[in-house]
């Protein structure tokens, strides 16, 4: 996992500025815990903070090469965070070709591929990554992010070089960076989708997603060496169920190899059910003991120590949501219960108190983990908790991300309603959703020159055209369907991914994402929407492809969202904080809020709706205006409006 930061500069002498790389270094400590390191080129700082994951005693970075070239005069150095599943075969393709290796890491073995095969080594990498590697030869800078973007990697262009972090916090360490955010910035903000690229602060950006950027003395150049793969599906449905089987089954298999304890975040939803059965399975057949799990729950009353639970009976599952609508609150514990039983983990319940949830100390942590006030509400700092007391236990957890996004799991899938609005799917601007609260809170003339309306409908068309289709074999309903499962994958699925790296890195816990595996991603993508749904529910082709590995009660269970408190205390806390923050006009959001909707909201702070809509979105805009002013307060951040 880890953490990278890097300086070049193609006009001066870095050797002499290698205390802004340890600066810029030290931001990022709590992703590598366990060391830190640097090397200096004369054009090229490198550092790095290691989380040990694997090859434990000899991975430590940055690292260069090739095995027996002097540290002083290497052909390439590398910074990398992430981890590559497939990197004992590619060793083992790379020895052949008379290569050596003189650690057991996979970092080796991804800087030893770029020294075999060049620029086309990415193709062959299976994982999650984000890194830097500079080549000493041709002056050469790579920056390197993984198909789905699970790992993140930032850059800010400057004279005659850039800056990269993994973090934006890791370029602010450096003198000629600051956190500026213009009309641009705050757009993408509010918008509710994710720009790939788009990285909020004005003159930085992300590495999009399975792209590879050159820097040389020539300029910056980006190419994209993976992309959403179109092909027309002829497996027939008996064989797509069991390649789905076959390809997952492969995947978390590839994602248990780890030199630390590994465990799974068990929800008892289908996904991670899917995940904790085969991992279970998995680490049974090497002998290597029970499969440890987690689950998440909630309470009012004193701060309670993680507890280990056995199996309980299911309980009737809630409606599915609908867009624009609030989570119902559905009890996970039984249902977790009942899969660790059934597949024989060793099982711990999380019980995070109420107190805790609300507390500003855990919301700025939070925050500043994130760089961004793009929380929702208690679900930043709930995951937050829940990783920090995982970590006690494990270092790498499995988790069930990507599946909904990839199987139709959502209830915007399936409402042709929302599949009409014009926008992204699941952004309703006209009923009683986020999209609505937001533009409420904001002030008036801020309001008019956001246009966010304007704005998320020219991102959404940049990302229609992104969308290959199949003439002559795809149907009006498979052509629409095909459209809204990218917009899932790469505008949606971003902004989870980036919380979930944000929330367990934050506390030194690598959390890896079985179905983002770019061949299980790449096959499911082509399925015909009939065969992903050909029962009639959500996800119908995972629940059959995994169906003899869960109890029924899972496996019939709808689709049930990351859950958030039912305690009307929590609401009671932030209504609290949020009357202090609006009566004291000194606090800087109030320069962004309209002045009616703060009054308004106010007024009925410590006093909640009976509708349980209305109750919802009110909480969540004082929870945005909470978080909007931590932001604005502790960053700093610079509108420039």
């Amino acid at each position: 996992m880890c953490g990278v930061a890097g300086w070049v500069d193609f006009e001066r002498d870095l050797t002499v500025r290698q205390d802004v790389l340890t600066a810029m270094t030290a931001t990022m400590a709590c992703r590598g815990p366990d060391s830190e390191g640097h090397w200096a080129g004369r054009h090229a700082l490198l550092g790095h903070r290691r989380l040990a994951v694997i090859d434990l005693a000899t991975g430590q970075q940055p690292m260069h090469g090739p095995a027996g070239a002097p540290r002083h005069a290497p052909q390439a150095v590398i910074t990398f965070s992430g981890e590559i599943y497939n990197y004992r075969e590619l060793r083992a393709e790379l020895a052949g070709r008379g290569h050596r290796f003189r650690t057991g890491s996979d970092t080796e073995v991804v800087l030893t591929a770029y020294l075999e095969w060049g620029e086309d080594f990415t193709e062959r990498l299976n994982g999650m990554f984000g890194f830097a590697l500079w080549d000493t030869r041709s002056e050469r800078l790579l920056l390197v992010r993984d198909r789905l973007g699970v790992k993140p990697l930032y850059y800010l262009p400057l004279p005659g070089g850039l800056l990269f972090g993994s973090e934006p916090k890791a370029i602010w360490a450096h003198p000629g960076a600051a956190p500026v955010v213009d009309l641009d910035g705050l757009r993408e903000l509010f918008a509710l989708a994710k720009t790939p690229g788009h990285a909020v602060y004005r003159g930085m950006y992300e590495v999009r997603p399975g792209h590879l950027l050159r820097l040389t003395r020539s300029g910056l150049r980006d190419r994209a060496y993976w992309t959403l793969p179109t092909a027309e599906h002829t497996d027939t449905p008996a064989d797509t169920v069991g390649t789905v089987r076959e390809l997952l089954d492969d995947t978390v298999r590839r994602q248990l190899v780890a030199d630390v304890p590994r465990c799974t975040l068990l929800s008892g939803g289908l996904d991670s059910s899917a995940i904790t059965a085969l991992a279970a399975r998995h680490l049974a057949a090497e002998d290597s003991g029970p499969l440890a799990s987690f689950a998440v729950d909630f309470t009012e009353g004193p701060a309670a120590a993680p507890r280990a639970t056995g199996p309980a009976p299911g309980e009737p599952a809630p409606a599915q949501d609908a867009p624009g609508h609030p989570p119902a609150y559905s009890p996970d514990r039984p249902y977790a219960h009942a899969v660790a039983a059934h597949t024989g983990t060793a099982h711990t319940d999380i019980v995070l108190p109420v107190a805790d949830l609300a507390d500003p100390l855990y919301r700025t942590a939070a925050l500043t983990a994130r760089d961004l006030p793009v929380g929702r509400g208690e679900r930043d700092t709930s995951l937050y908790l829940l990783f920090k007391a995982v970590r006690r236990h494990s270092t790498v957890a499995l988790s069930g991300e990507s599946a909904d996004e990839l199987f139709g799991g959502y209830g915007w899938f399936h409402d042709r309603r929302a599949l009409g609005w014009g926008t992204f799917p699941w952004i309703d601007e006209h009923g009683p959703g986020f999209a609505r609260a937001l533009d409420r809170l904001l002030a008036p003339d801020l309001r008019e020159r956001l246009d966010l309306a304007g704005y998320r409908r020219r991102r959404y068309h940049e990302a229609l055209a992104e969308v290959e289709h199949l003439p002559g074999i795809d149907s009006p309903r498979e052509r629409r369907m095909r459209e809204v499962g990218h917009l899932a994958l790469t505008r949606f699925l971003p902004r989870l991914l980036e919380r979930k790296d944000r929330m367990s890195m934050a506390t030194g816990l690598e959390a890896r994402v079985p179905f983002c595996d770019h061949r299980l991603v790449g096959y499911v993508h082509n399925v015909p929407w009939a065969l992903k749904t050909h029962d009639g529910r959500e996800k119908s082709l995972l629940r059959a492809a995994v169906r003899d590995l869960l109890p029924a009660a899972v496996t019939d269970r709808p689709k049930s969202p990351y859950p958030s408190t039912p305690h009307r205390s929590y609401t009671r806390a932030v209504g609290e904080q949020f009357a202090r923050l609006a009566a004291d006009r000194d606090q800087p959001v109030h320069a962004l809020l309209a002045p009616d909707w703060l009054t308004e909201a106010a007024a009925r702070a410590t006093a909640p709706a009976a509708d349980a809509l209305d109750d919802y979105l009110a909480r969540y805009g004082m929870e945005t205006a909470l978080l909007l002013n931590d932001w604005l307060r502790r960053v700093p951040v610079r509108l420039e409006l």
